[in-house]
């Protein structure tokens, strides 16, 4: 295994630079998700995508990030966190340049599967660098609000960056973007995070895991990507089920087996990663599906063009990263439990209001009650699962943990996403007609709902340890 262990104090002396190279890596893996959203009907009308086949520009993405999550966490644990977090900045920038220059559907969405894995290593390297370069407490705190902050906001203001650019210079631009953003990460995480040191030769990549859970995963999520548009009894939604069913069970197997297993059995004891995985999965499934939304709101129900979508999300944005500060500082003076219930009871609050003032009529201001006090309840919450994933996690396990609660998140998300179309009706970017504002505002409730039970069952919790869920 790599270490760091070496460097760590002298890094710690002038941490404000790192630190801002990490909270940027975190904020281009989330402006990458969320940038291609308000473009799609440019990229569809400019490369000649079927509506049907539209939706691959996102769903290549969301499949490739959350299939190889679990294979990026461990690969930084063993490979190198600087290695791997310079590899994954490179293949964005190269990806995005294809991306910019594709004249075809299928090599755009190509390009989009590979960005998708570009993240998977991105994201758990990033949060390993930081679980491991600062000590476990307010430090790590202080250090994980400050990278949500930048994640929890790129997801709204890639709305709006997005917007400015298709607007001004078409779509190929929201793929350009990323490619002096991302080559300037690669070169500044070489230069400022602390050499990987030698590897431990005792331990093994654990290759048919990898495969298995990598396959499993990916198929799985495709499967909830797909299936409710599609159809759950179609063939491919019928193959992809069996092949995840089988490919997850021989993981299991070759796990019990394996020497240095893909996943250590000893984080399935570990009760507040298991609990931290719940509250991801839970978070990715109600308040990060808020966009997709907002996002037919604005544009179907009112009639919004890119740019002022995008104005739209500023709001959130900045009230998502005032909230992540304020978890921060709510964890020390509360305790994690409590912030974690306290945030998704506002969170909860919040898209109950909001749903009530989505109507034909309503302006923008008559939202900003429910924007503001969900807002800040995301951003709580999302500083506050990954402190309680990270905490008690030995450095060699960081980055397998941040694989395992992301890849939560992902599969939640796909999982909470799918549920949520479903009980709006079905509601999607080309719909129309009297049903879907109250498509939308049953979403939202249900969103609201769901946030609801979450706290309340978090709160059913007996009290553990300060760090804990």
């Amino acid at each position: 295994m790599f270490t760091t262990e070496s460097a760590k104090d002298p890094l710690r002396k002038s941490v404000g630079l790192p630190l801002l190279v990490l909270a940027l890596g975190q904020l281009v893996i989330s402006l990458d998700y969320n940038i291609v959203y308000v473009a799609l009907p440019d990229i569809g009308a400019g490369l000649g995508f079927s509506d049907h086949d539209l939706q691959w520009v996102v769903s290549a993405y969301v499949v490739a990030t959350g299939g190889f999550l679990l294979l990026g966490g461990r690969a930084a644990d063993l490979l190198g966190r600087r290695r791997m977090f310079v590899v994954a900045a490179l293949l964005y920038a190269g990806s995005s340049l294809v991306g910019g220059l594709a004249q075809t559907p299928g090599v755009l969405v190509a390009v989009r599967a590979v960005q998708g894995i570009g993240g998977s290593l991105l994201f758990p390297a990033t949060l390993s660098l930081i679980t491991t370069l600062y000590d476990e407490g307010p430090d790590r705190n202080r250090a994980l609000a400050v990278w949500g902050a930048a994640g929890a906001g790129g997801l709204c203001f890639g709305s709006l960056l997005g917007g400015v650019l298709v607007e001004v210079y078409g779509w190929p631009a929201v793929f350009f973007v990323n490619v002096p953003v991302a080559g300037a990460l690669a070169v500044a995480g070489w230069l400022l995070f602390p050499a990987d040191g030698p590897w431990d030769r005792s331990r093994h990549f654990d290759v048919a895991g990898a495969l298995t859970a990598t396959g499993g995963i990916t198929l799985l999520v495709f499967l909830l990507v797909q299936a409710p548009a599609e159809g759950w009894d179609t063939p491919a939604a019928l193959a992809s089920a069996v092949l995840s069913v089988c490919l997850l069970t021989l993981f299991a197997v070759v796990e019990r087996r394996s020497r240095d297993p893909l996943v250590p059995a000893r984080l399935f004891a570990h009760r507040g990663l298991l609990a931290a995985m719940g509250v991801t999965a839970l978070f990715s499934a109600t308040f990060s599906s808020v966009p997709y939304f907002l996002t037919l709101y604005f544009q179907t129900v009112h009639g919004y063009r890119a740019v002022a979508t995008g104005l739209a999300f500023l709001v959130p944005a900045v009230v998502v990263a005032v909230g992540t500060q304020a978890g921060e500082r709510a964890v020390s003076a509360f305790g994690m439990r409590r912030m974690l219930v306290g945030g998704m009871t506002l969170g909860a609050v919040g898209a109950a209001a909001l749903g009530l003032a989505l109507t034909s009529d309503g302006s923008y201001p008559s939202l900003l009650p429910g924007i503001v006090l969900l807002g800040l309840g995301q951003g709580a919450a999302w500083t506050g699962m990954w402190i309680a994933a990270s905490a008690g996690v030995a450095p060699g396990d960081q980055g397998v943990a941040s694989g395992m609660a992301s890849t939560t998140l992902q599969v939640g998300g796909a999982v909470g996403l799918a549920v949520l179309v479903a009980l709006a009706g079905g509601v999607g970017q080309n719909a129309s007609g009297p049903g879907l504002l109250d498509g939308i505002r049953t979403a939202v409730f249900a969103i609201a709902g769901g946030i609801g039970c979450g706290a309340l069952a978090l709160l059913a919790l007996r009290r553990g340890t300060s760090t804990s869920p």
